[in-house]
């Protein structure tokens, strides 16, 4: 079992990243959290050279294929072990909660039983939110859980690439391309950074 990698990032394609562990490259998904407290991270043709990361893993071993899975801190590896033990919720739709909201908003979400925000999400039906509600209830009835927000990183990138790299992620989320246009139309890009703008879109997209 691989619990944990450090090395440098060579490739961020969100989700996918590769992480060069002593001239090892290891293939790691991760949620858009993760790729936040990272920050932009090596885009293909840059040789550029990046300082050390350490993440988080949890290794997912399926019929055909062994899937890792990285993140940025224990609490989000916690929440993500408990949410794939919930049933309809594969490892895709566990990133797709934990890239949409942070561990602490999932939790206060769970306690408000607030159902339209967990609907919100693609992938996320009415049936599996309600499953989500009452399983992941019992979960955190005692948990030690202890849900910190990810560190922002700063992106200096234009706005343009801002928006290209906020549509590729949404894109990644399970949003169409249609629809990932019109969350992010409308919104006041100047200035903003493309963490920004996905949890904007975000935002909007629970509302």
């Amino acid at each position: 079992m691989i619990g944990q990698l450090r090395g440098r990032i060579i490739e961020k394609q969100p989700p996918r990243l590769v992480i060069d562990v002593g001239g090892v490259g290891y293939e790691v998904e991760a949620p858009l959290s993760t790729f936040f407290a990272l920050g932009e991270g090596r885009r293909p043709g840059d040789n550029a050279s990046h300082g050390e990361v350490t993440l988080l893993t949890q290794m997912v071993v399926r019929e055909d294929a062994m899937l890792l899975y990285g993140f940025a801190t224990a609490e989000e590896r916690s929440l993500f072990r408990e949410l794939i033990k919930v049933s309809g919720v594969g490892a895709k739709l566990a990133l797709t909660i934990l890239s949409g909201m942070s561990v602490a908003d999932f939790v206060a979400t769970i306690e408000a039983d607030d159902a339209a925000r967990l609907t919100g999400l693609p992938g996320v039906g009415k049936k599996t939110a309600a499953r989500l509600l009452v399983e992941m209830r019992d979960k955190l009835s005692g948990s030690a859980l202890a849900p910190a927000l990810a560190p922002a990183s700063e992106n200096n990138a234009p706005a343009n690439d801002a928006q290209a790299v906020a549509r590729q992620a949404l894109t990644s989320l399970g949003y169409k391309p249609a629809e990932s246009d019109r969350l992010l139309k409308g919104i006041d890009a100047e200035g903003l950074d493309s963490e920004a703008l996905i949890r904007e879109a975000l935002r909007r997209a629970v509302r």
